[in-house]
């Protein structure tokens, strides 16, 4: 079985999990060729990363003149076909998050990778997010290219499921991929009932390398720790009031990641006089998360918009009780009360009062729910276990 990959950008610090998934998938027997819009330039920090961008085909890559190309020769090898992709792209510009010059040029990457993919023998074309490389594989498929199916995320992209045009590209899709049950259920708001068995739940999953035997020790000094890109929707901001409401003096918080609102957030620790206490890491690779959760008391993920987030796995994977809200995904994962707490978005006196709790509750009790969340995360979401999943869903509807 060959498949494609196509993604947005790829490699990138946040996507780990993707990788994970593709690897799985070639352990598992399937070939897999990464493609990706862009991303031969970027930045990447983990080891492996760099093997992937090695391995990756950029679509951007060599400029706008092969792209022009590519789309010379689908229209005169294709040109009925070309032409509904055409039309298509215009269809789906329409009421959309963009105007019909980006739409155009999602046509012209469609052009260039059917040329590509039908050179390589590929029997089917799988797109991470819903959004615009969703498109390029629906427009791809009209230009006579191999079926295909996308993975969808989050409530960013369940939101905008209408201008994203999902009834459209689930229709022709043989089978659309969601993180969890609650966004498989957003979905089936906005498609008709035809295609609702159409939706697949696959989770997100971990390397058996990942799992712990059993909890780490517990520092002598409470850390708590919040992994993420410093976003809005991460609630990083909500977890400051919390924290600075606290008065425990002696408890540390470490933010890791970085992102577009590092400046806000650091101004905000400046205000509420957290300078000594609080540490924000900067991008770090997989190795140093899993050092950071080993080194942590709890681990707090405040957030105020998810699919389901692939550092609550991680955390209960390496034993570690979690702190979460009652947001899309999460409470599939986190069982109240049995591996961590959960707590209304973006509420300061909640968290408040539950980081309170958590940081009160003893280290023998602790170590008992970690190591409950390190069997449910094995039982949720083991890689193999998910890839096989999705391997089944390729060997079944590929070609069909």
């Amino acid at each position: 079985m060959k498949v494609a990959y196509l993604v947005n950008q790829y490699p990138k610090v946040s996507h780990t999990f993707i990788r994970r998934e593709i690897l799985a998938l070639e352990r598992q027997g399937v070939t897999v060729l990464r493609y990706s819009i862009r991303g031969w330039d970027a930045e990447v920090v983990d080891p492996l990363d760099h093997a992937e961008q090695a391995r990756t085909r950029y679509v951007l890559k060599d400029g706008l003149l092969p792209l022009a190309a590519a789309v010379v020769r689908n229209v005169a090898q294709r040109p009925k076909a070309a032409w509904t992709a055409l039309k298509a792209a215009l269809a789906m510009s329409r009421r959309s998050v963009r105007p019909w010059p980006y739409h155009l040029i999602w046509f012209a990457h469609a052009c260039r990778l059917r040329l590509w993919l039908e050179g390589e023998g590929v029997s089917h074309l799988h797109a991470h997010f819903g959004t615009n490389s969703a498109d390029v594989a629906h427009l791809l498929r009209l230009l006579g290219g191999p079926s295909y199916s996308f993975t969808v995320h989050g409530a960013d992209e369940s939101d905008n499921a209408r201008i994203l045009s999902f009834p459209r590209k689930t229709a022709a899709a043989k089978f659309v991929v969601t993180v969890s049950s609650y966004t498989r259920a957003q979905l089936m708001r906005v498609l008709p009932a035809v295609d609702w068995p159409k939706l697949k739940v696959v989770h997100c999953g971990l390397d058996e390398a990942f799992f712990a035997d059993k909890p780490p020790e517990l520092p002598e000094a409470p850390v708590l720790l919040c992994i993420g890109r410093l976003c809005a929707e991460k609630g990083h901001v909500t977890l400051l009031e919390a924290f600075a409401r606290l008065e425990r003096p002696d408890v540390r918080l470490v933010l890791a990641g970085d992102g577009e609102l590092r400046g806000l957030i650091e101004g905000r620790i400046r205000d509420l006089g957290l300078e000594g206490r609080v540490r924000i890491t900067g991008w770090i690779g997989s190795d140093e998360v899993r050092r950071l959760i080993g080194e942590a008391t709890l681990i707090v993920q405040p957030s105020l918009m998810e699919g389901l987030p692939v550092v609550l796995m991680e955390a209960m994977a390496q034993g570690r009780a979690v702190i979460s809200t009652f947001v899309a995904g999460i409470p599939e994962l986190v069982e109240a009360g049995r591996t961590g707490w959960l707590v209304p978005a973006g509420d300061v006196d909640s968290l408040t009062r539950t980081l309170g709790q958590a940081l009160d509750t003893p280290h023998a009790r602790l170590d008992e729910m970690g190591r409950a969340a390190i069997a449910r995360a094995r039982a949720r979401h083991h890689i193999d276990t998910e890839a096989a999943r999705l391997a089944a869903l390729f060997g079944g509807e590929a070609g069909a």
